[in-house]
């Protein structure tokens, strides 16, 4: 499904019915937005994109009084937001292992450390080696960019405001993460 594009005009009616409370403006926010974000968090590993993505646009709309800008600005806000839920999840996680219930021999229920790679897992659901292999080869800026970039289709100016980076760093950035991908690519065709 596409993302529908709201011109700046419309995206100020838009918002304001949306601070008005207005649920039809919520809706065209979500289908502006959901998307993008979900392929993005999906992309980054997150074990549960959907629920992160909706966490996300919950919290957008709970602030959404405090927005003010353009549609840019807005794509932007909610990227900021998600990127930050998503740091979040990844602390998160580091600091609590995931368990699993498993019954002894005597039927006594114990916890037992689940095993497994999460940013494996959810590349997994890609079906594509190379897609999780081509990112993992990138450094975790480069990742970054190039996933805002390309996956959420942000501008180089909202990259640069998701990632509180300045828009001249950020094409660097996309220059050398294209530039390791081309390099990856090149010795992977000639080993094969």
């Amino acid at each position: 499904m596409a993302t529908p594009i709201l011109c700046d005009e419309e995206f100020v009616v838009v918002l304001g019915a949306a601070q008005d409370g207005k649920s039809w403006a919520f809706e065209r926010l979500f289908h502006l937005v959901a998307q993008p974000i979900l392929s993005y968090v999906r992309a980054q590993g997150s074990p549960d994109p959907d629920a992160l993505t909706n966490e996300t646009l919950l919290r957008a709309f709970r602030a959404i009084a405090s927005f003010s800008g353009d549609v840019d600005g807005f794509r932007a806000w909610t990227f900021t937001i998600a990127r930050c839920r998503l740091i979040d999840e990844r602390r998160s996680r580091a600091r609590r292992p995931r368990t699993e219930s498993l019954t002894d021999d005597a039927g006594v229920a114990r916890l037992v450390p689940r095993g497994g790679d999460v940013e494996v897992e959810a590349f997994a659901s890609f079906g594509d080696d190379w897609v999780r292999d081509t990112l993992d080869a990138l450094a975790p800026d480069q990742r970054d960019v190039l996933l805002l970039r390309f996956v959420a289709d942000l501008s180089i100016d909202q990259t640069a405001s998701v990632l509180g980076k300045t828009p001249g760093a950020v094409k660097a950035l996309q220059h050398r993460g294209i530039a390791t991908i081309r390099r990856t690519s090149a010795v992977e065709t000639v080993s094969s």
